[in-house]
């Protein structure tokens, strides 16, 4: 069955190696399966919930757009746009955002972690944040969702934003209920220097990410450099789950080559992690630095990166705009 897949990347720049095995290979994959129907948004809008410096978005949006092209994915199979210059998608926001319940907002634990103590500070637009993403992904009746843990909460309540629409205007199956497409065996990438933080551009020290923009010397030096413990590599899943700079450099090692944990386990078991960090280098080194030299090669070319973005803002506002058009109809606008 053919599959119609929604999914948006921030243009927060500095992409970096969780981004990549936690989004961006996925999204390569599902690209080159020629039953999917790929929409990916450079989500801008998103990205201004939080203090932006213009031009740096600007050049963000570029970055992204590379990244993607970089990677593999292709601006001639797949639709890549940036969400501002799709008017729908803040225009379905609002109404959708008379669909949704306060109440289901208030679930959102993303925003009570963003927002911390002090909520009354916060804005709005990070509030409802998740009704735009419902937006995104309803305008283009998407089937399938790539999410991660952070996003699952988000999706779920597009699907009942979705249902609750549906419902009240007695539309069955207006919008469509998206399905998550959950990466199996995947193990969240974590900082090089603490296995317990989430890898973040928002990190002080750049030694804690591997970003896509890295060169051949600086992944090397990050890998060699990377917080471990003082034991030989453990034997066991168990062992493995009480040791989290292990367990995170042996999911990087497993997603990078497709491995189980298990079979990972059996290759390196007892080994010291000077062993282990050699051939993990060799294994990023081999896999991002070709990406990190297109990317670098793409963002000299600001006409072509351009065009994708324009010729994708067409295709999704053709889908887009007819979308809000029956919408209208529907309220009787």
């Amino acid at each position: 069955m053919e599959k119609k897949i929604f999914s948006g990347v921030q243009p927060t720049g500095n992409l970096h190696l969780g981004n990549y095995l936690g989004a961006i290979k996925n999204f390569v994959d599902l690209n080159n399966d020629t039953k999917n129907e790929c929409i990916f948004c450079v989500v801008d809008l998103h990205a201004i919930t939080v203090s932006q410096n213009p031009k740096e978005l600007k050049s963000s949006i570029h970055e992204t757009v590379a990244t993607f092209v970089a990677s593999g994915i292709d601006p001639q199979k797949s639709i890549i746009f940036n969400q501002s210059k799709v008017s729908a998608h803040s225009e379905a926001a609002w109404i959708l955002s008379c669909v949704a319940k306060m109440g289901w907002l208030n679930r959102m634990t993303q925003f009570k972690e963003k927002a911390g103590k002090d909520k009354e500070k916060a804005n709005i637009g990070l509030y409802s944040y998740p009704v735009l993403m419902a937006a995104d992904i309803l305008l283009y009746d998407s089937t399938h969702v790539p999410v991660g843990d952070d996003q699952k909460q988000h999706l779920e309540l597009c699907r009942d934003i979705a249902q609750k629409f549906n419902n009240d205007f007695e539309i069955e199956n207006f919008f469509i209920i998206p399905e998550p497409l959950i990466k199996k065996g995947f193990s969240r990438i974590m900082s090089l220097k603490d296995g317990l933080k989430k890898m973040s551009k928002s990190e002080v020290s750049d030694l804690s990410r591997i970003n896509l923009t890295d060169d051949k010397d600086q992944i090397a030096n990050k890998i060699k450099k990377a917080k471990t413990d003082t034991l030989p590599l453990p034997s066991t899943i168990e062992e493995l789950e009480k040791r989290p700079e292990a367990k995170n450099l042996m999911g990087i090692y497993s997603s990078l080559t497709n491995n189980t944990f298990r079979k990972s386990i059996d290759e390196f078991a007892g080994k010291n992690f000077s062993e282990f960090k050699e051939k993990l280098s060799d294994i990023v080194i081999n896999e991002i630095n070709p990406i990190s030299m297109k990317i670098k090669e793409l963002l000299e070319d600001k006409v072509f990166l351009e065009k994708i973005l324009k010729d994708g803002c067409e295709k999704a506002n053709e889908i887009a705009s007819k979308k809000v058009k029956k919408i209208h109809e529907i309220l009787g606008f």
